[in-house]
């Protein structure tokens, strides 16, 4: 009885034994390979100590020894929703700035070993700098020349990000989403922005104003030479009537004079055939009675 007992204690061992080792070569067939994404790169580590790197695709380690640490290559944004900044004229602002960055392949082993992983780059590099940098270049800016001159200001704030944040990463853009002024400032610009469009109103009518005027001065200048022109044209035809009858006149007065019958004959071609029906006592019987 006691041996059979020892001989099924004996086998139950040997299955757990088996079983053990049927894990441990399970996790040495699975703990052999790994596999890294397209947008990332593996930090390949043997006993915690640096030996390369591990590139995009299916790769082998050894089990139990080797690590692989990955890390992003691409690109990140870290948005913060309210960083506080004083103006140039002392107005009070709260800008939402959202800040796009990668990690050059070639660096993804420094981005290990000096800030761990990604969110470490982040909150010791990008993370300090970006607020003050920000507080810095607005407090360059006027608060309505930060607003007019958007450009210029959010290229200001992106190289000045740039210039302080030195690591194994590199900034892509910097976006200023929103600055939010206190109300009353707000209030301010807004009757600010207002009074000038009625400047600008203003303008609009008085340059349509002198427009019109122009063109009033135009017309009556265009009517006026026309009115002389005509007056003129006018006063040439009368003249030149006038020539004309006083030289027929001039040439009739002189065929007169120069031929006396010739009064007879025009009395004579007038004169219609009819013998007068009275005469005046005395009076000299005319010849013939010619109509004038």
């Amino acid at each position: 009885m006691l041996n059979n007992l020892t001989t099924a204690v004996k086998f139950q061992w040997r299955y757990v034994f088996i079983l053990i080792g049927a894990i441990f070569a399970l996790m040495v067939l699975f703990g052999s390979w790994y596999t890294i994404d397209q947008g990332e790169r593996g930090v390949h580590l043997r006993n915690g100590a640096l030996v390369g790197t591990a590139e995009p695709g299916l790769g082998f380690k050894v089990p139990m020894i080797d690590t692989i640490k990955r890390i992003s290559i691409q690109n990140l944004t870290v948005q913060y929703n309210a960083v506080q900044a004083y103006s140039k004229d002392q107005q009070t602002a709260v800008i939402r700035v959202s800040v796009s960055f990668h990690v050059p392949p070639a660096e993804v082993t420094s981005v290990y070993t000096e800030y761990g992983n990604i969110e470490g780059l982040t909150n010791r590099l990008v993370d300090r700098q970006v607020p003050t940098q920000v507080e810095n270049v607005f407090g360059q800016y006027t608060a309505i020349s930060a607003v007019q001159s958007r450009v210029m200001f959010v290229q200001d704030v992106t190289n000045a990000i740039r210039k302080a944040v030195k690591g194994p990463i590199v900034i892509d853009s910097v976006q200023i989403e929103n600055i939010d002024f206190s109300d009353a400032y707000e209030k301010s610009i807004e009757l600010r922005m207002q009074a000038e469009v009625l400047v600008q109103t203003e303008k609009q009518n008085l340059e349509k104003e002198r427009v019109n005027a122009d063109i009033a001065v135009t017309r009556a200048k265009g009517e006026a030479d026309s009115n002389l022109a005509r007056a003129r044209a006018d006063a040439e035809a009368t003249r030149i009537k006038g020539e004309a009858e006083g030289a027929a006149i001039r040439a009739k007065a002189e065929a007169l004079a120069q031929n006396v019958n010739l009064i007879e004959l025009t009395k004579a071609e007038r004169w219609n055939g009819v013998l007068p029906t009275t005469m005046i006592p005395n009076s000299t019987v005319p010849f013939l009675n010619a109509n004038k």
